[in-house]
């Protein structure tokens, strides 16, 4: 949208406040609001916007050391540009729009750290090779009948579940609750998020979601905003939601599932469908190169699909869990790290099923995105499909801990290719901090396990 079609917006909406926002590296939505005056003095130039939110975690605790920002140069103000194609009206707040913002260097250089940047990277150079990627993420995520202070009082334990029980694909569940559903579904479509499925999980209070396909950055923006809009939502109704990736030990974990395809140029073909001139199953070389690009990145990538101390508990092998524990792929197979969907001209694609929905949308399709491109870049021979991960015994291993995920990543040269230096060596840090802090921290196992018995 132009500056002027914006104005017209504003005024056929009668806005007069606007809230604007970006995206940390742990995908948190970081903003303010801001009048319409200063709104349009900064349409075309941006303005100042503390760079202290790639300079601190999820908590606001400030990193010791960065490459970004800190106590050594201050804290200075980023440039924030506002990118006016995601203009947005809040629908819970009235007269109130929302824009996206993208942060820049001084010299005018987009900063290397940001997320959406990350992502706009690789999609570039998608677009160099001839490609156009598509994708559409689907969340798993629960409920609780509590709020951020009776949470907290409960130190997040012994939490009560929107809905009790395993109650997967629930219409009785799903309509008794349909005004939380309704909100849901209402206002996604008013940000411009169309849902394509949202039902229950098997689970107490847990939910799945499927966003609709798109250009790939379109994609990551609907991913992230979903993300926040469910908490909003959640909190205004007496509710918490939270999309960590596995919040019980007995419950199975929450995904960020990531469909995706490459079109050609102009968007308009499916490069992942080969037809019947290419075997029964219909897979394009493009496709199967980028699924072996996929599998072969997918340790040194891990870090960016899970990011958390939590995300690994969610791929603990072991058990039949619906997430992936090992670097494999299948045909509409649900047991894999991959999954083929071979249903068409339109509708080939890939499903990435190792992102957990703690992951940032940005990140995670950033490194799915770029491990595929490289598979086709180096024309990789895709192996033999397996009909059960669980029990395969010689696939290669994903990453056990974030530490190891850690290094994996700031080892790898592919990595430093596709995303960058200076992102890698701030991506690294930052994981490096998780780590740390984990290790300083006492659990509740360890005080249950060892507080009276040793």
């Amino acid at each position: 949208m132009t500056l002027n079609q914006i104005k017209q917006a504003f005024q056929k909406h009668q806005i007069d406040k606007v809230k604007i926002g970006g995206f940390d590296i742990d995908g948190i939505l970081r903003g303010k609001y801001v009048s319409r005056e200063k709104f349009l003095s900064a349409a075309e130039s941006g303005l100042g916007f503390c760079d202290v939110i790639f300079g601190w975690d999820s908590a606001d605790a400030l990193y010791d050391q960065t490459v970004v920002t800190g106590w050594r140069t201050g804290y200075p103000d980023a440039n924030a540009r506002i990118d006016l194609s995601t203009f947005r009206v809040l629908p819970w707040e009235p007269n109130t729009a929302f824009f996206l913002l993208d942060f820049h260097r001084p010299d005018g250089k987009p900063l290397a750290v940001s997320p959406r940047h990350v992502l706009r990277r690789v999609i570039e150079r998608a677009k160099r090779m001839g490609y156009t990627p598509r994708a559409a993420i689907e969340y798993e995520y629960w409920f609780f009948h509590e709020d951020s202070h009776s949470a907290r009082a409960k130190r997040f334990c012994n939490l009560t579940p929107m809905t009790p029980g395993m109650f997967g694909y629930s219409v009785l569940r799903a309509s008794v609750h349909s005004d939380l559903a309704h909100a849901i579904l209402d206002s996604m479509r008013a940000l411009g998020v169309e849902i394509e499925g949202h039902h229950t999980e098997t689970g107490p209070g847990v939910y799945e979601t499927a966003i609709r396909v798109d250009e790939a950055m379109s994609a990551a923006d609907k991913a992230a905003l979903f993300k926040t809009t469910v908490k909003v939502l959640a909190q205004k109704r007496g509710l918490m939601v939270t999309f960590m990736a596995k919040w019980n030990p007995r419950l199975p974990g929450s995904s960020g599932h990531i469909h995706q395809s490459l079109m050609d140029r102009q968007g308009r073909t499916n490069l992942f469908y080969g037809g019947v001139n290419h075997g029964p199953d219909g897979m394009s070389p493009v496709m199967r190169q980028y699924l072996s690009g996929q599998l072969a990145l997918m340790p040194e990538f891990a870090v960016m699909f899970l990011p958390t101390i939590n995300s690994y508990k969610r791929t603990a092998p072991g058990t039949r869990s619906w997430a992936p524990v090992n670097v494999t792929w299948g045909v509409d197979n649900r047991t894999t790290a991959l999954r083929a969907i071979l249903t068409g001209p339109k509708t080939t694609r890939v499903e990435h099923r190792l992102p957990g929905a703690d992951a940032n949308p940005y990140l995670a399709l950033a490194a799915s995105l770029a491990s595929g491109l490289q598979g086709i870049q180096q024309r990789l021979k895709l192996p033999p499909p397996v009909s059960d991960a669980y029990s395969v015994s010689e696939a290669a291993p994903l990453p056990r801990t974030l530490q190891e995920a850690t290094r994996l990543f700031a080892n790898s040269r592919a990595a430093r290719d596709w995303f960058g230096d200076e992102f890698v060596d701030f991506y690294t840090m930052t994981r490096n901090w998780e780590v740390q802090q984990f290790e300083r921290a006492v659990t509740d196992w360890e005080l249950e396990r060892y507080f009276e018995s040793i």
